[in-house]
């Protein structure tokens, strides 16, 4: 297996090297930079390539030995499991090296330097800084070494869990630079460019380690090929929706044949259908007969591998080729800097009409509403009964994320800070309120079905992630109140807010942790779902009383500063319709004020009145106790009673 991965990584990085001599062109004069030389050149794409390949080995690797193949039943990872850890390991260390590497290539390119005269610059780190990409390739090695650490230590089916998210995390920034980072629409070509790699680094690793696990005939075979099957067919359909969606915002129809870019996309997508058709193929064919033997899947999986490195070096050359310039007459500074234009001010009908899709938390907020649907229907054909409160809860919190992040409101959030609180509120005050009274959780164990011995299954990680350290950490009263109502002072008092607001993933993970941090707040508190830490009803109550002065504090705040917080940021913009920023930020500050104090007293009235149910179903119980044992305990009671008074008397 060794020996084929080193062949194909190879091959991918010599065949990006010759796409991007045929089609670079001479980019660096157009750039008015000097020629910084062949090393530098093309050492940069086959450093490249190489960090690539690792990159979705070590992804697929932590992904197979987290979810393709079960555990002991101790927890330990079995030895397929563990041969999959160690192939994750060794693949991070190349990662490392080559997310290293890429720095000073990176850098050297920027400038037009050879690569071996960046080490002698004492403004390195300045440049590091100044280069978003190659800031991203350090801060993707940092990651990568937390990964390559845990490596060599995990053997739980936790931890593996756990490594893998943070392999997948160290995809993201480097997902969120380059050419989708800027231009125009540069918010749906950044998005779809994260969707579009995470698929494929789940895919092309995923399959590797699948091939690995049948070239050394490794047990739960069927299993793996099933569960993979499943996983490739989603990564497929999402690196083809959100392909297109970059490919639709990054070059016009008309240079698609035309240009060298346009080419590059041509070739890429040509490749994707191919590997769709193999899937196909895995699916009705090799699938069924792994009784018979792994022949035909190892072979046929071969085929497909050898095909996924060429893609991927058809992307590394994407990625160093310049796109088509976009036809856009006079940008203004408020396309350059969100993508998109504003027409207006934010009126009512803008607000309702005025949408602007956003591809992470838009697709998240449907899906969400679709599956959580599609588990009600699955009680319902089996004859259970499902509250349909619950379901109006959840289905309006899924349309509250996504009012808040696609409608008008998530439209002009960018751009205005009336409108970005507006849309905090909704994320970390509303939204996780109706969530959590959804019960979720308790839908997914009674919807999904029990795995079975040795083979756990979706209800069985979805068990262990709620069991989890982690989540009884997350969920201590003390922590879920410095999360949620911490990060109100963190994020804006600190700075933090003004160095974010020019870059679209710091808005994504801003409404990542308000959601977050919403949601863990009040799972202890109102959620249905059985939650690690059971706290008592005057405990919760006090939780919500604690925080809050925070709120009414933060929104007063606000409203009585003498400085416009993100000053540089919102007067470059130049909104005409903007007068006076430190208005708009008080407008800011009382819809904080206002809008955090309405949800929390839904949550009184929710908690309170589940505090009187469960009153009443204690009542009851010790009325059905009473009437099956004649109300023994009652009746001990008033004997002790009557002994003491003797012993009195």
């Amino acid at each position: 297996m060794a020996p084929m991965l080193l062949v194909g990584g190879l091959l991918a990085a010599v065949l990006a090297a010759g796409l991007l001599a045929l089609t670079g062109g001479n980019r660096y004069v157009l750039q008015g930079l000097s020629d910084p030389g062949l090393l530098t050149e093309h050492g940069l794409i086959v450093v490249r390539v190489l960090t690539e390949v690792a990159c979705v080995l070590c992804v697929g690797s932590l992904l197979f030995a987290a979810f393709l193949v079960p555990p002991q039943r101790s927890g330990t990872l079995d030895v397929d499991g563990y041969a999959a850890m160690r192939t994750a390991g060794i693949s991070a260390v190349v990662w490392f090296v080559g997310s290293l590497l890429m720095v000073p290539f990176t850098i050297a390119d920027s400038i037009g330097e050879p690569v071996t005269s960046v080490f002698h610059l004492s403004e390195l780190s300045d440049l590091m800084d100044a280069l978003p990409l190659a800031k991203a390739w350090f801060i993707t090695a940092i990651v990568v070494l937390i990964v390559l650490v845990g490596t060599r230590f995990a053997l739980s089916w936790g931890w593996t869990a756990t490594l893998f998210f943070v392999a997948v995390f160290g995809v993201v920034p480097i997902a969120v630079t380059g050419h989708s980072s800027a231009g125009g629409a540069h918010d749906l070509a950044t998005d779809s460019l994260l969707l579009h790699l995470v698929g494929a680094a789940l895919w092309v690793g995923g399959l590797v380690a699948l091939l690995a696990h049948g070239r050394r005939r490794g047990a739960h075979l069927g299993l793996a090929a099933r569960r993979f099957s499943k996983v490739a067919l989603v990564c497929w359909i999402v690196m083809a929706v959100s392909g297109v969606v970059n490919a639709a915002v990054r070059v016009p129809a008309a240079a698609l044949f035309t240009t060298s870019y346009g080419l590059l996309i041509v070739a890429k997508v040509v490749a994707l259908v191919v590997l769709g058709a193999i899937g196909y193929l895995h699916r009705e064919r090799t699938i069924p007969k792994l009784g018979t033997g792994s022949g035909p899947l190892v072979r046929l999986a071969a085929v497909e591998m050898l095909l996924m490195f060429v893609t991927l070096a058809i992307a590394s050359a994407l990625a160093r080729t310049p796109p088509p310039p976009q036809a856009v007459l006079n940008p203004n500074s408020v396309e350059l800097e969100l993508g998109y234009p504003l027409d207006g001010p934010p009126t009512v009908g803008r607000i309702l009409f005025d949408w602007r899709f956003d591809l992470i938390f838009g697709t998240a907020a449907i899906l969400l509403a679709v599956c959580y649907l599609l588990g009600v229907r699955r009680l319902r054909k089996r004859g259970d009964s499902w509250p349909v409160g619950r379901t109006i809860a959840w289905v309006c919190g899924c349309l509250t994320i996504l009012v808040a992040t696609s409608s008008g409101i998530g439209r002009y959030s960018p751009a205005m800070f009336s409108m970005h609180m507006s849309s905090h509120m909704l994320l970390s005050m509303l939204a996780p309120v109706l969530l959590v009274l959804g019960g979720p959780v308790t839908l997914a164990l009674r919807a999904l079905p029990t795995a079975g011995r040795g083979a756990p299954g979706p209800r069985e990680w979805l068990v262990a992630a709620v069991h989890s350290p982690l989540a009884r950490a997350l969920t201590h009263p003390v922590v879920a109140l410095a999360l949620f109502v911490g990060s109100f002072y963190g994020l804006y008092m600190s700075g933090l807010f003004d160095e974010s607001l020019d870059q679209h993933w710091a808005h994504l993970l801003m409404y990542l942790h308000f959601l977050l941090s919403g949601y863990v707040f009040y799972w202890p508190v109102i959620g249905v779902d059985p939650s690690p830490r059971r706290l008592p009803y005057i405990g919760r109550l006090a939780l919500v009383f604690a925080s809050l002065p925070f709120h009414a504090f933060f929104g007063v705040i606000l409203m009585s500063m003498q400085s416009v917080i993100g000053l540089q940021f919102y007067r470059g913009l130049g909104l005409p319709w903007v007068h006076d920023l430190l208005a708009d930020q008080r407008l800011g500050g009382g819809i904080a004020w206002a809008s955090g104090e309405l949800p929390l007293i839904v949550v009184i009235i929710a908690l309170l009145s589940q505090w009187a149910r469960a009153d009443e179903r204690e009542a009851r119980r010790s009325d059905r106790k009473a009437d099956s044992d004649g109300d023994a305990e009652l009746e001990a009671y008033n004997a002790m009673l009557r002994k003491l008074a003797g012993r009195d008397t």
